[in-house]
């Protein structure tokens, strides 16, 4: 074999790379353990499609394809035509690195210079071409919602909902491809996922009557009552503009300082520091459509709803301490699960579903106005209907192209979907149109892969920034002739989207509200009286920290005025933790009727997804190891086999993988903990390499003591923990009692997995702790 090859340009002959024999040889190696590390890539996470090699390729070959749980926008053109081109078509193609014109490109390391100690020179297209693109590689990122996750799906109708409207998706096993992206609301990009904060739930559907985007929450009811007031909200969470300090927090004096002067702020307030405000996963997490809509039908009849997602694995969040860490330790813990559950396949899922209410002139429902944002109607008085169920089966190809660029607007709808007056809905319909504009630099956004449109479009908008179909005709007009006329107007019985012809009240001119948005207090007090001991714990914990950020006594005074018009053990028990003496309330308490659809505890849900995290001793006999992890797969979930070191485990049989290290692990990855032993202190457990390491208890107990920081942390949040063997010395090592609740032991592998599983339905052992309110 000759020792040239053939450049990409011109055939100039350069000497090709020698194969190091080490490194080929190393190369079997790493492919032989890549085939026992990702057996069908049942442990998600691989960074690959394929196998990687130690050396450096040099075989010129195709860009390789994604992940079979990757992929990307269905491939319509800009104006909404099925183009059927398959998606590797309009992805990076060639063996070759080129220009953005395509030009061939021998060397992409080094500056055109004059001779090599000489200055670069401006003729060098490639350095102007690569940094220019570099350079402007970042659009503004969102002022809120900027920290996002997103996932393809499918929605399928289920037929009930074509009695309130003529919505075509929401036909009976109608299937509308999706696009969902979560969110988190005040952190900026690189802030963590874990914060105690709002989450965006954005769906977008691709129906075949154009898009709808249904924009929502993870909580029912938002801070204010008037989009005029939104700016002042979002500036108020914000970081402090002096500082730029805290991120992605709300505790801080302007926050607490705006919110306990609007107190209408109250009932989001009391949500977010509930559980709610720290969600275990995007999967378990509800969504809300938070405004109340109008619906159509085919007779022309309107119904008024508040739309809900219902996740099939039910509502879960994280404690508090738990979060916490979580935030420094893995600071993408939601983005991770959602995509590594996907890539597992456990597609998550929720119901659809509606909230239905008579379209009377005063829209109020059982003395509650449907209009005010601040507001619930409980579920006990009108009950969820399903409408519909969502699954997202496939992670994005591109997290820019995809996730980043993807743009929802509460004005996207669709024929038999209306909005109403509520004034917050009112101010979104223009400023997510507006924010669009600026932040995907023109109008036509709509234009990018993952916002077109699946609907044939004929729109008359031309040209403006970024236009990339190539429109045809000269009479970008109407009435015209030149163009024979095209296009025309549609009439209703042509599918055409007619705003419902609601009557407009004779008043005057008014910078006001309704008198029925002015109790900010019953419903809060609904929501208290509604959660369980432990859950008011909760609430009890996240009110007495974030205050007690705050610099100024005087916005913890003000809090707790506001507490005290809600509950009066809530308000003395974050007076107590801030030291402050607890106010009489100012109003007359309400005497609501709970609502038990507002707590999150007391069923059983699924499994799916969940992960379950294996410690082994390392050179043990790993026959149980291997049989729980089967078994473990088998149901769903998910096993990371924890050891001392990583690599391959495999005394006497089959080998297995592991995942995690007693150095790299932590309990807040894992749902529960099976012990499969007593593991020694590991050769990397001293302080100097390892500050998790605790000298002490290792020489005391002879146990590595990050295994029982793990143990003890679990036991502390209230995980499941099973052990087998010589397990329960670990657990006992740890301080916690075999017989503890949420703790099983058994003398085989499969018994304690069995267990374990049973344990896990009611997401905490709950009975752990004890409420003092």
């Amino acid at each position: 074999m000759s020792s040239l090859t053939s450049s990409a340009i011109g055939g100039t002959p350069v000497p090709a790379k020698k194969k190091n024999p080490v490194a080929a040889a190393a190369d079997k190696v790493a492919e032989k353990v890549q085939e026992i590390a990702h057996p069908g890539n049942e442990i998600p996470g691989a960074p690959a499609p394929v196998p990687t090699p130690v050396n450096e390729p040099t075989e010129p070959t195709e860009p390789l394809p994604p992940k079979p749980d990757q992929r990307g926008p269905d491939t319509y053109s800009p104006t909404g035509q099925k183009t059927g081109t398959p998606q590797t078509e309009v992805a990076q193609g060639g063996e070759f690195l080129t220009t953005a014109q395509g030009a061939r490109l021998p060397d992409t390391d080094h500056s055109l210079k004059a001779g090599p100690r000489g200055p670069v020179l401006l003729q060098d297209h490639h350095l102007r071409e690569k940094i220019t693109h570099f350079d402007h590689e970042r659009i503004p990122e969102r002022v809120v919602h900027a920290r996002g996750a997103a996932a393809h799906g499918t929605f399928q109708g289920y037929g009930t909902g074509e009695g309130i409207s003529k919505a075509a998706f929401l036909g009976k096993d109608v299937e509308t491809p999706v696009f969902v992206r979560f969110s988190t609301v005040l952190g900026s990009r690189g802030s963590a996922d874990s914060v105690r904060d709002t989450r965006g739930f954005a769906t977008k559907f691709y129906t075949s009557e154009g898009v709808f985007d249904l924009v929502g929450n993870n909580i029912p009811v938002f801070f204010i009552q008037d989009a005029i007031k939104f700016p002042d909200v979002i500036h108020a969470g914000k970081p402090h503009p002096d500082r730029e300090i805290p991120q992605a927090q709300s505790a801080h004096d302007t926050f607490w300082d705006f919110v306990t002067l609007h107190t209408e702020a109250t009932h989001h307030t009391l949500w977010n520091m509930s559980d709610r405000g720290i969600p275990r996963s995007y999967r378990m997490m509800e969504g809300f459509g938070v405004h109340t809509f109008r619906l159509v039908n085919a007779e022309g009849a309107t119904t008024l709803v508040k739309f809900h997602w219902k996740p099939k694995l039910g509502v879960h969040s994280l404690v508090w301490e738990e979060a916490q860490i979580t935030a420094g330790v893995d600071p993408d813990f939601h983005r991770r699960d959602l995509a590594d559950a996907i890539e597992a396949g456990a597609f998550p899922q929720w119901e659809l579903g509606v909230q239905t209410f008579p379209d009377t002139d005063d829209q109020m429902f059982e003395g509650i106005d449907l209009l005010d944002p601040t507001k619930i109607v409980p579920e006990e008085l009108a009950p969820v209907q399903p409408i519909g169920l969502l699954t997202l089966n496939a992670n994005p190809s591109n997290y820019f192209a995809e996730t980043e660029q993807v743009a929802f607007h509460v004005g996207h709808l669709v024929p038999g979907i209306d909005v109403t007056n509520d004034p917050l809905l009112q101010g979104r319909l223009f400023s997510y149109l507006d924010t669009q504009i600026s932040r995907l630099g023109g109008p036509n956004f709509g234009q990018l892969p993952i916002n077109r449109t699946h609907a044939p479009v004929n729109d008359m908008l031309r040209d403006g920034m970024h236009q990339t179909a190539v429109h045809r005709g000269v009479a970008p007009y109407r009435p015209n002739s030149l163009d024979g006329g095209c296009p025309f107007l549609a009439g209703a019985d042509n599918g055409a989207y007619i705003e419902v012809p609601e009557p407009v009240p004779a008043s005057r001119k008014v910078r006001d509200a309704a008198a029925s948005f002015d109790d900010h207090f019953t419903q809060p007090r609904l929501f208290w009286l509604s959660m369980t001991p432990t859950e008011r714990e909760h609430i009890v914990a996240a009110y007495t920290f974030e205050l007690s950020k705050c610099w100024e006594t005087a916005i913890k005074e003000r809090a707790l005025f506001v507490l005290a018009n809600i509950d009066a053990e809530l308000c003395a028990q974050v007076a107590a933790g801030l030291g402050l003496p607890a106010p009489a309330p100012t109003v007359k308490l309400a005497d609501p009727v709970p609502s038990p659809a507002l707590s999150q505890l007391g069923g059983t849900w699924p499994l799916d997804g969940r992960i379950i995290g294996i410690i082994t001793e390392g050179d043990q006999d790993l026959t149980g190891v291997r049989s729980v992890r089967q078994a473990v797969l088998d149901a769903g979930m998910v096993p990371l086999v924890i050891a001392p070191t990583g690599g391959i485990l495999a005394p006497g049989g089959e080998p297995v993988t592991v995942q995690r290290t007693f150095a790299n692990a932590r309990s807040t990855e894992f749902d529960a903990l099976l012990l499969g032993g007593a593991p020694a202190v590991g050769a990397d457990a001293y302080g100097a390499r390892d500050a998790k390491v605790d000298d002490d208890i290792a020489m005391a107990v002879g146990i590595d003591s990050r295994v029982l920081l793990m143990v003890m942390e679990a036991y502390r949040h209230g995980k499941a923990l099973g052990a087998w063997g010589d397990g329960t010395e670990t657990l006992v090592a740890a301080g916690v009692a075999p017989d503890s609740p949420g703790v099983v032991t058994a003398d085989t592998a499969d018994t304690a997995l069995e267990q374990l599983t049973s344990l896990l339905g009611s997401h905490r052992a709950w009975n752990r702790f004890t409420p003092s309110v």
